[in-house]
């Protein structure tokens, strides 16, 4: 499994967890703090999927 995979899921999980807090203490800003991060992990993920599969091929 590749590093950019890992690391991905860890801000998915950092950013879901800051998008949750945010919309409970009603703070629109860390709310898209979170937002970012989740996404920003969701392509960092995806990059080490494909790299992956590059070297399985």
């Amino acid at each position: 499994m590749d590093k950019d995979r890992i690391r991905g899921s860890a801000k998915k999980i950092e950013g879901s967890s800051k998008e949750i807090l945010g919309k409970l203490s009603n703070d629109p800003e860390l709310e898209a703090e979170g937002k970012f991060k989740r996404a920003e992990g969701a392509i960092q993920k995806a990059f080490g999927k494909v790299r992956d599969t590059l070297r399985t091929d």
